[in-house]
């Protein structure tokens, strides 16, 4: 594995920072780890940090709503596995529920209501109770409400 190549000026971490938030929006804790891997001390490290937000090239909530907005168009991600990743980056509760309301109910039921069928249509399992457990098992794996899957599964039922 190779050896991450250490930074000492600060003038340079900055540059090489700017284009690693330029390529893609990240979370303040992604920048700050990065940082600490090219060397930097922590008072450099908030200092670069801080003067990244200054010059637009991280926002936390430009973060938090594309970080949603992708996983769930993408990965077809649930809100319960984005809000657990966006945690995981230690992005604050405010940001995450905005993030959240950026996903279209419409097609957050929509999307779900696709997973169900194709994966129905792929479980090979015959009994039709345990078929439908392996169903909701995965798509509370994906991120989805248990309450919606539940609501879904009954209406489809009827």
């Amino acid at each position: 594995m190779k050896e991450p190549v250490k930074i000492t000026d600060p003038h340079q971490a900055l540059l090489k920072a700017q284009g690693y938030c330029a390529y893609q929006e990240r979370a303040q804790q992604e920048v700050r780890d990065k940082l600490y891997e090219w060397g930097m001390w922590p008072d450099a490290v908030e200092s670069i940090i801080s003067e990244l937000i200054v010059q637009g090239y991280l926002n936390e909530a430009r973060f938090a709503t594309a970080f949603a907005g992708g996983k769930f168009r993408i990965k077809k991600w649930g809100r319960v596995k984005i809000k657990m990743e966006l945690k995981k980056r230690r992005v604050s509760d405010n940001l995450i529920r905005d993030a959240l309301k950026t996903i279209d109910e419409i097609e957050y039921v929509k999307t779900l209501q696709q997973l169900l069928e194709q994966k129905s249509r792929e479980v090979k399992e015959k009994h039709p109770l345990k078929k439908q457990q392996k169903v909701m098992r995965y798509l509370a794996s994906k991120g989805f409400e248990q309450d919606l899957i539940w609501d879904l599964f009954k209406n489809q039922n009827e």
